[in-house]
C-alpha cells in the first residue's frame, strides 16, 4: 500500500508534487535493474489464483470497484485505460463529465487534465532533441537560454539535473495557476521574471520542481525553433495520432466541447478551466484513448503503429537511467520515476490540478500500462485513495511476484529507531519567501514505536492511521502492511536524511538542526502569542473592571506610558501575525491568488510588519526596562520581561521567514 501524503505542500496539490501524485504531493515509483538495489529481493510464493489479464476480467474488476469508489468519494467522473502488448485492453468511462447535463464520460473523446503527467511529454521532447544532437544532458543549460541560471557551489544546472529533479531549486508558487478570467503570464515570461533560489548543489538532493520542467520546455522551444505547443503537436501528437490532446491554454475551439468539467465534489458547481503557469510542467488536456497511445509508444520503446517518437535506444536510456541517492527506495529515472511492485519493474508519473487527479503506470517488462484520471477533488483523501488502491490491487491481482523482506535483531531495531527520531524538513520547500513559514507550520516528525517500528507524521495508510515501518536491513524499513520501503542515510554517528517510496524519486527529508527546529520554535511562538493575546484582552477587561468598581488607574508618568504602549504593541503584533496566517492560508487555498494580483496586499503587509514587529520589539524592551526598574511587584516584572521576549521572537520570525523582505517573488 503506497503511503498517503498529508502535508501542507500536498494541499497545493496540483503541480506541487502531485503534479507528481503525492501532488504540496502524490506520486509513485519503478524497479531497479539487477544490482545492489535489488539484492534484498527474495522470491515469495506465487499467488495461487492469479487473475487472467484479459479484457473480460479487467473490465469486470473495474466495474466492481470504480463506480462505488466514485460515489463514496464524491467524484463526478473518471476514465481508466489499460493497455497490453501494444493494444488497448480496456478503456472505460465512469460517471459524468458534466453532472448537470448528465453527460457520461467517453473514454475515446472526453478530455481530462493529467496535471504533472504532462511532464512526460516534455521529457520525451527533450530526449528527441538529445537524439538529434541539439541538446546535451550534461551541458550547462545556460548555453541554451537567453537568460542566466546562477551556479550553485560553482556548479551549473544540467538537463540531467532537471530531468531527475536535482537542479536544487526551491519551490516556486507564484503564477502556478489561473483561469481565462484571471490568466497567468506566458511561461517564458514567468521563467525570466524570477529564478528560484538554488538551495541544493546540483545532483545531490531530489526536490521536485515545476520551474525546472518548464525551463526544459523553454529549452526545447529555443533549440528546435518551434513554439512549445506547436512542437508537441508536430513531434508527439501527430506521430501517435493523438487528435484529442492539447497543451494550449485556452483549448482550441474544436476541443472545448469535449473537455470534462472539473469539480470540487460531484455535488458542487463546475469549475473554470485551469490555466497552468509553468505550462510544460502541467497544461496537457487529453482523452483516455490518446493517453493509451502515448503509453503504448513508451512500452514499445518509442514506436506506435507506423509512428515513432523516440529511437529504441533513446527510449531505453530514458526508462533505465536511474539516479540513486539512497539505496533500496524508488529512484528518479530520466523524467519517469520508479514504481516497482511485486518484483516487477514499473515506472510512471502522477499529476494533479485543483480538480483533476491522475496516475500513469507502465510495466515495461510485462508490456502493460494503466492510466486513470478523476475530474473532482472529492472528499478528504478520496482521489488519492482511489488511485493508489487501483494501482495496488491491479498489481496484486494481475502481476504477483517478488517482494522485499528481511529482519534485523531487536537490539539493532531499537537502536536505529531511536536514531531516526526527530524533526526533518522537506527538500521541496520555499526558503527565500514568505511561504517558508509553511515549513514551520508543518514539521515532519519521526517517532519510535514501542515495538521498535517507526512512524512518519506525514505518511498515513488508507484508514488515516500512521504507517508503521519495520527495519528489514540496516537503515532500510518496510511498511508492515505493504511493500513501500523507507531508507535513511547514517553519517558521522547520526541519521542525516531519509525518504520513502512514493516520494523518494523527487523528495528527501533532511534533519533540521536543533537551533532552527520547529519543535523548539513553535512552542516559543505559541507561548509568546498567548502572552501577547492575554495582554491585549486584559486591556479592555481591566478598563471595564476599574470603571465598574470605581478603581482608579494607578500607574503614572513613564510607567503609565510604557504600560499603554506595550499593550498597543502586543495587540498589533498578534493582529498582524494572524493576518499573515490568514493570507497564506487563503493563497494556498485558492491558487489564483498566487499571482501579481496579490502584490499590492503583500507589499502593504510587509510594510506594516516592518513597523509593527520592529516597533513592538523596541516597545517591549523599553517597557521591560521601565517595569524592572520600578517598585512594582515581582510578577509584573516577570510578565514585562515575558512580553519583551515574545515581541523579540515575533520579530525574529518575521525576518527569518521573510514577512519583512520587501520582495513579492515566491
Amino acid at each position: 500500500m503506497r503511503a498517503r501524503i498529508a502535508t501542507t505542500m500536498a494541499a497545493v496539490g496540483y503541480l506541487l508534487g502531485a503534479m507528481a501524485s503525492p501532488s504540496w504531493a502524490q506520486e509513485g515509483a519503478q524497479i531497479p535493474p539487477p544490482g545492489p538495489a535489488t539484492e534484498a529481493v527474495v522470491p515469495q510464493a506465487e499467488a495461487p489464483n492469479v487473475a487472467p489479464l484479459t479484457r473480460e476480467n479487467v473490465e469486470a474488476w473495474l466495474d466492481g470497484y470504480v463506480p462505488y469508489a466514485l460515489q463514496t468519494s464524491g467524484v463526478a467522473g473518471a476514465v481508466v485505460v489499460v493497455v497490453k502488448d501494444g493494444q488497448v485492453l480496456v478503456q472505460k468511462g465512469y460517471g459524468y463529465s458534466d453532472v448537470a447535463a448528465r453527460k457520461p464520460v467517453d473514454p475515446e473523446l472526453t478530455l481530462f487534465r493529467p496535471g504533472s503527467i504532462s511532464k512526460l511529454f516534455t521529457w520525451t521532447a527533450v530526449m528527441q532533441q538529445v537524439e538529434q544532437g541539439k541538446l546535451d544532458l550534461d551541458a550547462d543549460v545556460n548555453q541554451y537560454l537567453d537568460f542566466k541560471i546562477p551556479e550553485r557551489d560553482g556548479k551549473p544546472v544540467t538537463l540531467r539535473n532537471i530531468m531527475t529533479h536535482t537542479a536544487g531549486f526551491e519551490e516556486q508558487f507564484k503564477g502556478l495557476m489561473g483561469t481565462e478570467e484571471n490568466p497567468v503570464a506566458p511561461y517564458g515570461e514567468l521563467l525570466k521574471k524570477w529564478v528560484p533560489t538554488r538551495i541544493f548543489a546540483p545532483g545531490t538532493t531530489p526536490a521536485y520542481s515545476n520551474y525546472a520542467t518548464s525551463l526544459a520546455g523553454y529549452i526545447v522551444e529555443r533549440v528546435s525553433g518551434t513554439p512549445f505547443d506547436d512542437y508537441i503537436e508536430q513531434h508527439i501528437f501527430q506521430p501517435l495520432g493523438m487528435q484529442h490532446a492539447s497543451f494550449r491554454q485556452p483549448l482550441p475551439e474544436q476541443l472545448k466541447p469535449l473537455m470534462s468539467h472539473g469539480y470540487e465534489t460531484s455535488a458542487g458547481e463546475p469549475k473554470q478551466y485551469e490555466f497552468v503557469g509553468p505550462a510544460p510542467a502541467g497544461s496537457l488536456a487529453a482523452s483516455g484513448a490518446d493517453m493509451a497511445k502515448f503509453m503504448i509508444a513508451h512500452l514499445q520503446n518509442g514506436e506506435y503503429g507506423s509512428g515513432r517518437i523516440l529511437q529504441e535506444s533513446t527510449a531505453q536510456q530514458m526508462h533505465t537511467t536511474a539516479l540513486t541517492i539512497l539505496p533500496r527506495v524508488h529512484r528518479m529515472l530520466l523524467g519517469f520515476y520508479e514504481q516497482n511492485y511485486n518484483g516487477h519493474r514499473a515506472l510512471g508519473h502522477g499529476g494533479d490540478t485543483n480538480w483533476f487527479h491522475s496516475d500513469l503506470h507502465l510495466f515495461p517488462d510485462d508490456n502493460v500500462g494503466m492510466f486513470v484520471s478523476l475530474n473532482s477533488a472529492g472528499k478528504g483523501p478520496g482521489t488519492h485513495n482511489i488511485r493508489s488502491t487501483l494501482f495496488d490491487q491491479f498489481a496484486e491481482r494481475y502481476l504477483p511476484g517478488k517482494t522485499l523482506d528481511g529482519k534485523v535483531d531487536e537490539k539493532t531495531a531499537a537502536e536505529h529507531a531511536g536514531l531516526m527520531t526527530g524533526v526533518y524538513e522537506n527538500s521541496r520547500r520555499a526558503d527565500s519567501s514568505l511561504f517558508s513559514l509553511l515549513g514551520l507550520a508543518g514539521p515532519i516528525k519521526i517517532v519510535a514505536n514501542p515495538d521498535h517500528t517507526i512512524s512518519v507524521s506525514m505518511a498515513k495508510n488508507l484508514a488515516g492511521d500512521a504507517i508503521k515501518w519495520r527495519e528489514i536491513e540496516p537503515f532500510v524499513w518496510r511498511d508492515v502492511d505493504g511493500q513501500s520501503l523507507l531508507a535513511a542515510e547514517f553519517k558521522d554517528g547520526q541519521v542525516t536524511r531519509f525518504t520513502f517510496d512514493g516520494l523518494s524519486p523527487f523528495m528527501m527529508f533532511d534533519r533540521v538542526p536543533s537551533a532552527k527546529s520547529p519543535a523548539l520554535w513553535l512552542p516559543l511562538i505559541v507561548v509568546g502569542l498567548i502572552a501577547l493575546l492575554l495582554t491585549s484582552l486584559a486591556w479592555p477587561v481591566s478598563a471595564l473592571v476599574r470603571r465598574h468598581y470605581g478603581v482608579p488607574y494607578r500607574l503614572e508618568g513613564q510607567d503609565a506610558k510604557a504600560h499603554r504602549w506595550v499593550r498597543i504593541a502586543a495587540t498589533a503584533a498578534v493582529a498582524v501575525f494572524a493576518v499573515w496566517a490568514i493570507t497564506i492560508a487563503k493563497m494556498m487555498g485558492d491558487l489564483r491568488l498566487l499571482s501579481d494580483s496579490s502584490n499590492g496586499w503583500l507589499w502593504f503587509m510587509q510594510l506594516v510588519s516592518l513597523v509593527v514587529f520592529i516597533g513592538g520589539a523596541v516597545l517591549g524592551v523599553w517597557n521591560a526596562l521601565v517595569v524592572v526598574r520600578s517598585p512594582r511587584r515581582w510578577y509584573s516584572k516577570v510578565w514585562a520581561v515575558l512580553l519583551a521576549v515574545a515581541l523579540l521572537i515575533l520579530l525574529g520570525v518575521a525576518f527569518a521567514y521573510h514577512l519583512i523582505a520587501f520582495d513579492v517573488n515566491y
